[in-house]
């Protein structure tokens, strides 16, 4: 708890913006876009979120909610954002009285996921969660539950699922072009020179496994269409004297129905991105499997899975944006969040316990 405390102290997440209600979004087709609010303006809200929102069709960006007030007044010029659209995380709860803004995507630090994702789901809105979901299955509960309360829609931000080539494998699973899958590799990695302080704290979610790790743990998944049964994992590190307090590598093993083995790794000190299946009849891979942009890859019958040559967060959000208009399920339900979240908190058991074998 100091921790947090100390996170939100040293981001500004105490001081004061202005907030006003505005008009929204009627169902029935009178305005097209849902208006979106991202909560926290780090890197990946600045750098990819809101120019991705530029490019959807379905929703736009019309709020904030930031610690940080000298941030507010760039945003402002930059994407036009109305006083009334500024919060702060202090009076975040007053969203609850803006029409303008339908749903709150939150892109906080995971140890602060389930307290914002829950305020949002209280406030009325639309939740949408960075991955990892939160920090524990317990907290993936909490925030499920509460959209379900206040009958608002929830998706994880898995955006690798809304992507055109892993859509493929995920339909292979399926099909079995190639045969049942006998075993495969995940690995998603890079070797950070400095790395973001709050991902180096355990009490903000922080190791490679949270940050990391649920792309290969996912990709497991997704791509066999099954659950794993069973998990082995350790951990490692060659620079104890920055990683204290967590993983810096997490090797682990996924075993699912049927003696299909996953083998998994990822880490802050090596750069990896592979996806590789072997079936009895051939075989198949991404690479890289979970990039921003190229994800590409081939099949052992030649056929040649091309870069998707989209945004992925736009597509993400306006796949998003028409579940929520259409009323339809979303593509990554919290319950697949809450799956992985299960399997981390056994693939960090099992790792205290010197990679002892555990079951699902």
């Amino acid at each position: 708890m100091d921790n947090r405390r100390t996170f939100i102290k040293k981001s500004g997440l105490f001081l004061a913006a202005t907030t006003l209600p505005s008009c929204n979004f009627l169902f029935g087709g009178q305005q097209k876009k849902l208006g979106v609010a991202l909560v926290g303006l780090g890197y990946y809200s600045t750098d990819l979120l809101a120019p991705a929102l530029q490019l959807t069709e379905h929703c736009e960006l019309r709020g904030i909610v930031t610690g940080s007030p000298d941030k507010i007044p760039q945003w402002q010029r930059e994407y036009g954002i109305k006083d009334s659209n500024v919060y702060n995380y202090e009076n975040m709860d007053d969203i609850a009285n803006n029409e303008d803004i339908d749903v709150v995507y939150i892109v906080l630090p995971t140890g602060l996921h389930a307290e914002y994702a829950i305020k949002a789901a209280n406030a009325g809105k639309h939740v949408w969660c960075e991955k990892p979901m939160a920090k524990t299955a317990e907290e993936c509960r909490q925030i499920i539950n509460a959209c379900n309360k206040n009958n608002v829609k929830l998706s994880i931000g898995y955006r690798m699922q809304h992507e055109a080539n892993t859509q493929t494998i995920m339909k292979w699973a399926e099909t079995k072009p190639f045969g049942k899958i006998e075993n495969l590799e995940a690995a998603a990695g890079y070797n950070g020179a400095t790395i973001t302080p709050w991902k180096l704290e355990k009490e903000m979610g922080g190791g490679a496994m949270y940050d990391m790790g649920v792309y290969p743990l996912n990709a497991t998944r997704y791509t066999t269409g099954m659950e794993p049964v069973a998990v082995s994992a350790r951990t490692m590190t060659n620079r104890p004297e920055i990683f204290t307090e967590v993983d810096e590598t997490t090797i682990f093993d996924l075993e699912f129905p049927g003696g299909i083995m996953a083998s998994c790794r990822t880490s802050f000190g090596e750069s990896m991105n592979n996806l590789e299946v072997n079936c009895e009849d051939g075989w198949y891979y991404l690479r890289p499997f979970q990039s921003y942009s190229g994800v590409q890859g081939k099949a052992s019958d030649g056929t040649v899975l091309e870069p998707f040559g989209k945004n992925q967060q736009a597509v993400q959000m306006d796949n998003d944006a028409l579940a929520i208009l259409h009323d339809e399920p979303v593509r990554v339900p919290g319950e697949d969040g809450l799956k992985d979240i299960v399997i981390v908190e056994k693939i960090y058991e099992s790792a205290a316990r010197n990679g002892e074998r555990l079951q699902l």
